[in-house]
């Protein structure tokens, strides 16, 4: 029977969230000038919060604003690193840090799934020695240019289950043949907890707390 660990990464392996943080760290690093544009950012909270539009929306909404129209994936790949170097360095749980360690030494297969933008997410992911990365997609052209428009979509809830279950299928990894091993701190990936052998909620929102009490679920304090 193969053995896998699927992880989530905001707030699992990392203290906070990246994605705010990786465009900020973009702006900073290639357009100063995009700062000038952070007032209009509310009107995206806005309309999420009415409806108009869905997290999908709101992710390419301010990724256009502070990011750019079409900027190249090779202009972009330096700051991608020195971004992947600042989140391990001063923004993870050294415990979890350890566990992914530990998973690695009981021969299990590393997964990071998260909804962060693959982007950046397979930087990451490589210097944890994660072996495969399920994350939100991002269209790049055929000049090589990143454009705010997410393929599919936002890998998120039940939609990171369905992106689970689609590369289980790519790999032709029988749910049967496996022990999956997975750890989320949020009550979004309920969906992906309930879909493995053996939950853990990490450091968890107090309605993930709630929830892993009722259902049994191992639960870890990493801060």
């Amino acid at each position: 029977m193969q053995k896998l660990s699927i992880y989530d990464m905001d707030r699992t392996i990392t203290k906070s969230g990246t994605y705010t943080p990786f465009l900020l760290h973009m702006v900073f690093a290639r357009s100063p000038w995009r700062l000038a544009l952070l007032p209009l950012v509310a009107f995206g909270f806005i309309a999420y919060g009415m409806k108009l539009i869905g997290r999908k929306g709101l992710k390419t909404y301010n990724q256009r604003l502070l990011l750019g129209g079409k900027p190249s994936l090779a202009a972009l790949q330096p700051h991608i690193e020195t971004f992947a170097d600042k989140m391990i360095e001063s923004n993870s749980y050294k415990r979890a840090i350890v566990q992914i360690a530990h998973d690695r030494a009981e021969g299990r297969r590393l997964v990071l799934a998260t909804a962060s933008y693959d982007l950046y997410v397979k930087s990451i992911a490589k210097r944890l020695g994660f072996d495969d990365v399920i994350g939100t997609v991002l269209e790049i052209d055929s000049d090589g240019n990143v454009l705010p428009k997410i393929i599919g979509e936002n890998c998120y809830d039940e939609a990171k289950l369905g992106r689970i279950k689609t590369f289980l299928d790519g790999e032709n990894l029988k749910r049967e043949e496996l022990h999956i091993r997975s750890y989320s701190d949020h009550i979004s990936d309920v969906p992906m907890l309930e879909f493995a052998d053996e939950a853990v909620a990490t450091t968890p929102s107090a309605a993930l707390r709630k929830t892993a009490k009722a259902r049994g679920w191992t639960i870890v304090d990493w801060d």
